[in-house]
């Protein structure tokens, strides 16, 4: 099989086999990320949807946080928008917080009951010292950390290597063998900051209707929204392995360029 990006510019001297894999992976990612779109939209449309829809309970997203976290033992814990606009709608075993959105906070709607019931059970999770809970929390920073991580390094790798070792190539590949390292483990990490979410929307529907703060349809219609949810936190994993595939590919396509050169 003939190589098919042999006239393309940074293609030049790459084996026919490592084009076809980049060919792929390139695909695959704009199909993913076409899906991404479309979830994203219809998550989108529901979300306004069940926003739109005032619970029966008629207690806004900040109430039924406060609430669930006083019958559990959580008055330490506060509910507040602080922080929100940069983390979203999240707890923070760190600072002691729910922080849910304003608009999340005031409205009465299910899905505001939905958000603050489901971040409030991530405390009480917190609380109970629950295994998987624990290991995302000392591990949160690599979460955020390692995709950030992967191009400072390789390019301290790439000045280290220039100024001091005449640009021999070794000490680039091991920053970016690093970074890429970090990659992985954030990627890693992000299943089970998944798992721990899907555990937190089980406990929060159960005290909602232990509590008879939400009706049997509302429960229904928080399971369909944490449903959207969990599948675009899928979706955009599966974007990053894709993403983190290609970035190796490249890396390989250069050093196949980089040993024709010295040839």
């Amino acid at each position: 099989m003939p190589p098919f990006f042999d006239q393309v510019e940074g293609f030049e001297n790459v084996s026919p086999a490592l084009q076809w894999a980049i060919f792929v992976v390139a695909v695959l990612i704009v199909i993913v990320a076409i899906c991404s779109v479309a979830v994203s939209i219809y998550l989108s449309i529901r979300y306004f949807f069940y926003n739109r829809k005032q619970n029966s309970a008629g207690l806004t997203g900040a109430e039924v946080a406060r609430r669930i976290l006083d019958q559990n033992g959580l008055e330490k814990i506060k509910v507040s928008t602080w922080g929100s606009m940069i983390f979203g709608n999240s707890y923070s075993h760190y600072f002691h917080k729910v922080r849910i959105r304003r608009l999340t906070q005031k409205k009465t709607s299910i899905t505001s009951m939905a958000i603050g019931a489901q971040k409030s059970a991530l405390a009480i999770l917190d609380k109970e010292d629950d295994p998987d809970m624990k290991r995302r929390i000392v591990l949160t920073p690599l979460i955020y950390l390692g995709p950030l991580a992967l191009i400072p390094i390789a390019l301290i790798g790439i000045v280290v290597d220039i100024l001091f070792f005449n640009f021999t190539g070794v000490v680039s590949f091991v920053s970016v063998s690093v970074g890429l390292l970090l990659y992985v483990v954030s990627f890693l990490l992000s299943i089970m900051v998944l798992k721990t979410e899907i555990k937190a929307q089980a406990r929060c529907l159960e005290i909602l209707k232990a509590q008879d703060m939400a009706n049997d349809e509302e429960i229904e219609m928080m399971k369909k929204l944490f449903k959207l949810y969990n599948i675009q936190y899928v979706n955009d994993i599966i974007m990053q392995v894709l993403e983190m595939i290609m970035r190796i590919l490249q890396l390989m396509a250069n050093s196949q360029r980089g040993t024709s050169a010295n040839d």
